[in-house]
């Protein structure tokens, strides 16, 4: 499930497993092997039993043995972390009801809020070449910037979470980068126990959960891998569509209709929901051994043919793309309110976006857990970088006199490319001043 053949066709694998039998055996990673779940009702038993299968990956054998090495590129995505992800029972209740408590104060007009500026800003940088690459210069950059937000991350901080988790993602360096998303992160929650503020952070600092900076670190990097990637997916997949439509999908469909037909059909997170048997489980005539990873396929479970009639529907009730059971995604709401407002925000600005290659010779970029394309490079009439400077304006308005906002120098600054020594997070910061 590494290579490019998985990348290009990951249906042709789901097919081929499912003709033998719900579940079966993969390799992941060079490896690492695994049994991954491709029925939708054996998907719903794995997820919705907590007693016969663990989330808790100190249970991996092969792992514990030292038979995986630790460099493996998957590691980041399914070693132990004491969060959400990878615990049970009690202390998986424990913190995901500070995860849940603290996103459940992020209202939806806040997200479009927060959303908004962000997509400005990097549309501005851009939009006067007629040229970008969708995924790398937006559906990339737009959920970790606004996690930096969402986070409360002043500058360097930010700068150096967006690079970690960047790398991370794309499998580059990751001991050395998960180094640094540990480091940043320590010195976030340093800051936010002095200066708390009105953001996520703070809020899980306060919970009465009453984590430990430890326990504090580990969720940040949760909600930052179960947010960014997803996030770039869904808004990539979405524009896909929206941009190449063929005569069944995609043609005359509203934002919010082609996000819910990419949660059906090209799933964000394809396979992932790591699960441990706490004994050898028949599923469906293959044995799951105890202490092996046992993967959920949620684009093989939403294709499966005993769903054809909801897929036809399109039922938002149906389909696994949020997973299910005790550990289901507990931010669905926010992550599809960002990637419409992400969406509705380019296409509004560039209205004559057009991809700049065939929809055949699009890149879909390896690995076992995504579905996410390597490039979208796309053309357009040239605009001048006037959003962010807009924007601005817009919020002065509401803004008491005393304290103005330098729109005249946000208009200079969304011209000129960011300063080498600084990130994004940063660049963004000099203009909107937050």
């Amino acid at each position: 499930m590494h290579d490019a053949a998985f990348a290009a066709d990951p249906h042709e694998v789901y097919d081929r497993l499912r003709a033998k039998a719900p579940a079966g055996p993969v390799e992941l990673a060079p490896g690492v092997d695994a049994t991954l779940v491709v029925g939708y009702e054996t998907a719903l038993r794995v997820l919705q039993n907590p007693t016969l299968f663990a989330r808790d990956a100190r249970r991996w054998k092969a792992l514990a043995e030292g038979r995986i090495g630790l460099d493996n590129p998957v590691l980041p995505m399914m070693a132990y972390r004491p969060n959400c992800l990878f615990t049970d029972g009690a202390v998986h209740l424990r913190l995901r009801k500070a995860v849940t408590d603290s996103l459940g104060r992020l209202n939806i007009s806040r997200i479009r809020r927060d959303v908004e500026p962000i997509a400005d800003y990097l549309i501005d940088q851009f939009s006067e070449r007629g040229r970008a690459d969708l995924l790398n210069d937006y559906a990339k950059l737009l959920p970790l910037l606004l996690f930096n937000k969402l986070f409360g991350c002043p500058a360097d901080i930010g700068d150096t979470l967006t690079s970690a988790m960047s790398a991370i993602f794309d499998g580059k360096d990751a001991v050395r980068a998960n180094e640094e998303l540990t480091a940043c992160l320590m010195a976030l929650i340093a800051l936010k126990r002095r200066q708390p503020g009105d953001d996520v952070t703070s809020w899980l600092i306060q919970h009465p959960a009453g984590l430990t900076d430890e326990e504090l670190k580990d969720q940040l990097v949760m909600l930052m891998g179960a947010g960014v990637e997803p996030e770039r997916n869904l808004i990539g997949n979405a524009l896909l569509l929206l941009l190449a439509p063929d005569e069944d999908h995609g043609a005359g469909m509203l934002v919010e209709e082609a996000i819910d037909h990419v949660l059906w059909h090209q799933t964000p997170i394809a396979n992932y929901a790591t699960h441990y048997p706490l004994q050898d489980v028949d599923l469906g005539g293959v044995v799951a051994e105890t202490g092996t990873p046992v993967v959920i396929s949620f684009a093989a479970a939403n294709s499966d043919p005993v769903l054809a009639e909801a897929r036809r529907a399109h039922g938002k009730g149906a389909h696994l793309a949020w997973g299910a059971g005790p550990h289901a995604c507990p931010a669905k709401d926010p992550a599809q309110v960002i990637a419409v407002t992400a969406v509705e925000r380019l296409l509004n600005a560039l209205p004559d976006l057009t991809l700049a290659v065939a929809e055949k010779d699009l890149q879909w970029r390896p690995g076992p857990f995504h579905r996410a394309l390597a490039t979208m490079p796309v053309a357009f009439s040239p605009a001048p970088a006037t959003r962010m400077a807009a924007h601005l304006q817009k919020r002065s308005a509401h803004v008491p006199a005393e304290q103005p906002h330098p729109v005249a120098p946000a208009v200079a600054a969304t011209r000129q490319e960011p300063a080498r020594k600084k990130g994004f997070w940063s660049s963004f910061l000099d203009i909107f001043r937050v």
